[in-house]
């Protein structure tokens, strides 16, 4: 048999073991947490570095946009309604067999000039967000249409939500780059545009019939990087798809802040 102390050394051995053990396994578990935690706030700093990036490229886009409406308003606004008035006094003094084509001239000019009025007013957000975003896009895509750039349809269902400016301006401008990547490139004859305010989302459907093509190819255009980046800075899910020859269709699901629904 053991002695009595031989037992107490082996009970205090033990004893110690599991100590070690303990603080081993406190250790461990402190600094894993300590690694985690750190982790967890490297990701949130770079998640926010990539938001307030993505906001002052957008501020820059909006600041950029509003100079370039300004432009077209006032500048070349100016000169095309000039012309147009110096073709009228023309059209005035001119000889009879002239006057028809001095007149489709001066009407040609005046369309011309009340597109360019309406373009500059789709590039200003001061003057998007008067309209709001259904207007908005009315207005836009009754604008492509009247221009015979393609056929449009806006359906808009649900009890509208009222959005924050910000909300408003980036929602806008996401579709107005996937009406110009339709325009550029898909040939489509179609653009179809759905808005479904629901209780907890705004769902947005926008799809053209156009050529398509393959994302795998196309996923660093910076257009499509545009519309992406856009909608994580207001938290909202953005999805494109498209097949050569079957079209391109964008859903984006924005949820509402709590406030706006409660």
């Amino acid at each position: 048999m053991l002695k009595e102390e031989e037992v107490l050394l082996i009970l205090y051995s033990i004893i110690t073991i599991f100590i070690l053990i303990f603080f081993v396994v406190v250790f461990v578990v402190a600094f894993q947490k300590r690694k985690n935690k750190l982790l967890l706030e490297q990701m949130e700093a770079k998640k926010k570095f990539e938001t307030e990036l993505a906001n002052s490229q957008i501020e820059i886009q909006e600041q950029t946009f509003k100079n370039i409406a300004w432009e077209l308003h006032d500048n070349i606004g100016q000169l095309l309604s000039v012309a147009n008035i110096q073709l009228g006094m023309l059209l005035n003094e001119s000889p009879k067999e002239f006057k028809p084509q001095i007149e489709e001239t001066k009407t040609t000019l005046g369309t011309t000039l009340q597109e360019v009025r309406a373009l500059s007013k789709t590039l200003n957000n001061e003057v998007v967000l008067k309209n709001g975003l259904d207007a908005s896009l009315e207005n836009e895509l009754n604008r492509y249409q009247r221009l015979r750039f393609v056929a449009t349809e806006l359906k808009i269902e649900g009890n509208k939500i009222h959005l924050t400016n910000e909300v408003e301006i980036i929602l806008f401008r996401i579709l107005q780059e996937f009406f110009s990547n339709t325009l550029k490139h898909a040939f489509a004859k179609k653009i179809f545009v759905s808005l479904c305010y629901g209780e907890k989302t705004l769902e947005i459907t926008a799809s053209d019939d156009g050529e398509g093509f393959d994302p795998a190819i196309v996923k660093t255009h910076s257009g499509l990087l545009n519309m992406q980046s856009r909608a994580n800075v207001i938290g909202a899910d953005f999805i494109l798809t498209s097949k050569k020859g079957k079209g391109t269709q964008m859903q984006l699901t924005y949820p509402y802040p709590i406030h706006e629904y409660v």
